[in-house]
């Protein structure tokens, strides 16, 4: 058995030198094993990608004809000397945790993840190991987040006041994962859905590959707020108060984020209402599911990991902060009109 870690942490990513991969590597590599689609960890340029059969299709629809495989979960593939496997991380559809094994040593890597089981991505597994690695985007006390069921009432509730005033309601949300997660969340009895291109393409490969969405209507120059009156309409946060959204004449805007829980983010975004929901674990579910994992040594790799981890090793954990290139829910890049 080698002496040196299974995993170790390089300017390109996260490496396993013996299988011979990097997983959500940030620069160009030969082989890349990717835990899901956003852009932070699902990069262009590499030879060769491994991910979940769910997560292909938006892989590609992102990345272009890119060298792709998909696995199955809990399927374990040999990579050189070592075992991997990938297991549902419940952030988006598709999203994996990817367990590295080799003669009883473990190693998790868990992307990104929510605890909540959200009825649209396979819900989290926890995985145990002896080293776990962990975001920590809302690793603050201070972010708890409701019941999915009471968001959804609130968001509703929104729209069919928007609605009855006559006036078009924007969601802001991003378009891989939130945006298809608000549309299973809507009492479509209140109005059409309409949706920025950037949504509707996402919404389409993932119909195409099977998953139920509601039905929804992209938004092209002869939709509007005349010939879909009451419309509620998912964009991606960019383009609220654009002018492409702006020719929708009255309106109410909404932002669906974990980051709605602070104030002043919710100032500074300058839209009508903020809905706290988020495809992240909050405080307790970043706890929640390091215990579960019941490993000895803790990995923390983007967000507020100062303050995560010193709470960790305060509470029993060995724990360091990792320099990624990871950043989680503020990763929504520029969408053009």
């Amino acid at each position: 058995m080698s002496n040196a870690p299974l995993l170790s942490f390089t300017d390109r990513g996260i490496h396993c030198a013996e299988g011979g991969f990097f997983i959500d590597p940030w620069r160009p590599v030969d082989r890349a094993l990717i835990t899901h689609g956003h852009a932070d960890h699902a990069r262009p340029g590499h030879g060769s990608y491994l991910a979940t059969h769910t997560a292909l299709p938006v892989l590609r629809h992102r990345l272009g004809q890119v060298t792709a495989q998909g696995v199955d979960y809990g399927k374990p593939i040999r990579l050189g000397g070592v075992e991997v496997s990938f297991h549902p991380a419940g952030h988006v559809p598709g999203s994996a945790q990817i367990r590295v094994a080799r003669k009883g040593e473990v190693w998790v890597v868990s992307g990104d993840y929510k605890i909540e089981d959200d009825g649209l991505s396979e819900p989290f597994e926890p995985q145990v190991c002896q080293h776990f690695i962990t975001e920590s985007t809302f690793g603050l006390p201070v972010f708890r987040w409701q019941p999915q069921a009471e968001v959804a009432a609130e968001i509703n509730g929104w729209w069919q006041a928007c609605a009855a005033a006559g006036k078009t309601a924007f969601l802001g949300a991003y378009s891989l994962g939130k945006a298809q997660r608000i549309l299973t969340l809507l009492d479509t009895r209140i109005g059409p859905v309409l949706t920025h291109g950037a949504v509707e393409a996402t919404n389409e490969v993932m119909r195409a590959q099977g998953i139920a969405l509601p039905e929804t209507l992209r938004v092209t120059a002869d939709v509007s707020a005349k010939s879909h009156p009451g419309a509620l309409v998912i964009a991606p946060p960019s383009a609220l108060g654009s002018s492409w959204a702006k020719r929708f004449g009255s309106q109410e805007t909404a932002f669906a984020s974990g980051w709605m829980q602070l104030r002043g983010i919710r100032r500074r975004r300058a839209g009508d209402r903020g809905f706290v929901i988020s495809d992240h674990a909050d405080w307790s579910g970043l706890l929640s599911a390091i215990r579960s994992t019941k490993a000895e040594n803790i990995y923390v790799t983007h967000g507020y990991t100062d303050i995560f981890t010193r709470y960790l090793r305060e509470s029993g954990w060995r724990a360091e902060v990792v320099t990624t290139e990871f950043s989680g829910e503020d990763a929504e890049p520029a969408v053009p009109e």
